[in-house]
């Protein structure tokens, strides 16, 4: 009994400070699998998930000095009686996880020994009948010597756990056991070999046959039978090969950018997994290094599962100069144990990770600018838009009744274009195609709700600023003020039968054309109105322009 009580003093001490240290390396991850059990459809303890974090450092510290003071033969009593009850804990949750296939993975020994819920249940009756052995044989559980020190060993030991969590925590963990480490190449991470095991199911089909049930096993294929399906039901009989990352996608507004990204030489990736619950020091300190990388040349991107109207208001508050991405949160929780945290991309190679609290350490080399991320399904549904937008103003294309009802196809279109990326400008869809929203709008009767977008679009540099100058133009033609930069005419037909096209009345005329140079009209309104009317050009002011509708047709 005294050899048994011994080994299964060394076996159960080890486990213990094994499992202990390693979850302690990851106090956070160890907090996000609490809070999975304590979930809806789990324990249901949802009252316990802002505590999870608390928990899990108490927890992983208890466990580590259960393990000394097991060794040291301190508080025999004590020490048994935790772990008895620790184990019976422990052994309970997971028959309960894997009998109901609750947790897929209990957390044990984090990310180091990912143990699936049968494996786990079955090292906690292990450890519970070493431990029992313990706790009956606890008279022999002989302290080392000297005994003097064994509450300095515990205090100091339990000081240097509390440290370790402490850095980690602000830091992050010591030893990366992720399946995104540095050095990892994300897209290869992906990638399912060809001869990895394929996943094996049965199906049970269900048939009435003569006014019975009966049901028919197959590995896929419908069976033939003469009677009536009612259902199938599938079972998995064999697990496939599951790549080491499975969830990782980088989405906008429906589209795919991962393999744009993971492409880039250069990619900064600002990753945190909840907006709401970032610490605004951190977003405060990103603000910093991102604004440095992108005049560096990287490409900058966010990566969070927070809402677009959430990447809105964080995005203007701390007036962030990048775009956000979605992507899983369960995926940005195990690339780092930041909130919000930093990743340094190289062609899908992950480079560099730090912590908030770290940024100031990134070294970051001058780079060769990289070209804009244009979204190509998007590009050329623009690209056909405007194809439509002119069809009718091209003469002899299609008539001005089909290029009306063309016109408010695309408006519809474009809105909802607008609700789903904002404005299309040059950094999404190219310089050319940047002007397909402006386009539609501009032959809409929409000016006024959206102009203050393209100002805003024009202001970034998305759009350029002669088009936003054109369609307030436009908007002050229809509201029957005088125009800014002359850009806007007029023909009006008149009671002769005759025409007469001029420019719009301008606010102050003689000043117009500096204001046009300004802003980036490469002519002048006199040479504007020879191109556009083919007359030279003369100054109308809106008594003018009210007296000749007055006599036209």
């Amino acid at each position: 009994m005294k050899i048994l009580v011994t080994f299964s003093r060394i076996f159960v001490a080890a486990l213990f400070l094994f499992s202990g240290f390693i979850k302690l390396n990851d106090p956070l991850g160890f907090s996000y699998k609490l809070q999975e059990y304590f979930g809806e459809g789990v324990l249901n303890l949802e009252f316990l998930i802002p505590y999870a974090l608390l928990i899990a450092v108490f927890v992983v510290i208890f466990e580590v000095v259960l393990g000394i003071t097991l060794l040291l033969g301190y508080l025999p009593k004590f020490t048994v009686w935790s772990l008895l009850v620790m184990i019976i804990f422990f052994t309970f949750l997971t028959f309960y996880s894997a009998y109901f296939n609750k947790v897929t993975d209990c957390g044990c020994f984090g990310d180091a020994l990912p143990l699936t819920p049968w494996q786990s249940f079955t090292k906690d009756i292990i450890l519970l009948v070493f431990i029992l052995i313990l706790f009956f044989g606890r008279k022999y559980i002989n302290p080392i010597q000297p005994i003097a020190m064994h509450k300095w060993v515990v205090f100091a030991s339990f000081t240097a756990c509390l440290g370790l969590a402490y850095y980690v925590l602000m830091h992050l963990p010591v030893f990366d056991f992720r399946a995104y480490k540095i050095g990892t190449n994300i897209e290869k991470g992906m990638q399912v070999p060809d001869d990895a095991p394929k996943a094996e199911f049965a199906y049970h089909w269900k048939f009435e046959v003569q006014g019975e049930e009966k049901v028919i096993t197959t590995s896929g294929n419908y069976p033939k039978v003469d009677g009536k399906f009612i259902e199938v039901e599938t079972e998995t009989i064999k697990e496939g090969y599951e790549p080491p990352i499975h969830d990782f996608t980088i989405e906008k507004g429906g589209f795919d950018y991962t393999a744009e990204f993971l492409t880039r030489a250069n990619v900064l990736a600002v990753v945190t997994y909840n907006l709401s619950k970032s610490e605004e020091p951190g977003l405060t300190a990103i603000k910093e290094v991102t604004d440095e990388a992108l005049s560096l040349g990287y490409n900058v991107i966010g990566l969070t599962a927070s809402t677009p109207e959430k990447m809105k208001e964080i995005k203007e508050k701390f007036d962030l100069n990048f775009n956000f991405y979605t992507t899983d949160e369960t995926a940005l929780k195990t690339i780092i144990r930041s909130n919000p945290g930093i990743i340094q991309l190289k062609k899908g190679t992950i480079v560099e990770k730090l912590h908030w609290n770290d940024v100031s350490e990134l070294k970051l080399d001058k780079v060769v600018p990289a070209k804009p991320i244009i979204n190509e399904t998007l590009k050329a549904q623009l690209d056909s838009i405007m194809q439509l937008d002119q069809a009718g103003r091209n003469e002899g294309d299609v008539s001005w009744k089909a290029q009306q009802q063309i016109d408010s196809t695309n408006t519809v279109f474009i809105e909802n274009v607008f609700k789903k990326h904002g404005y299309p400008g040059k950094s999404s869809v190219g310089e050319e195609t940047s002007m397909a929203a402006w386009l539609v709008i501009q032959h809409s009767d929409k000016i006024d709700a959206y102009l203050p977008l393209i100002k805003e679009a024009g202001e970034k540099g998305e759009l350029s600023k002669v088009y936003v100058a054109m369609m307030e133009d436009r908007l002050l033609m229809q509201q029957e003020k005088e125009q800014l930069y002359g850009s806007q005419g007029m023909t009006l037909r008149m009671d002769n039968d005759n025409s007469i096209s001029f420019i719009w009345p301008i606010k102050n005329p003689k000043e117009v054309n500096k204001r046009r140079q300004a802003l980036g009209f490469k002519e002048t309104v006199e040479v504007y109105s020879q191109r556009l009317h083919d007359i030279p050009y003369k100054v109308y002011t809106l008594e003018d322009v009210k007296k000749l509708k007055q006599t036209a047709k």
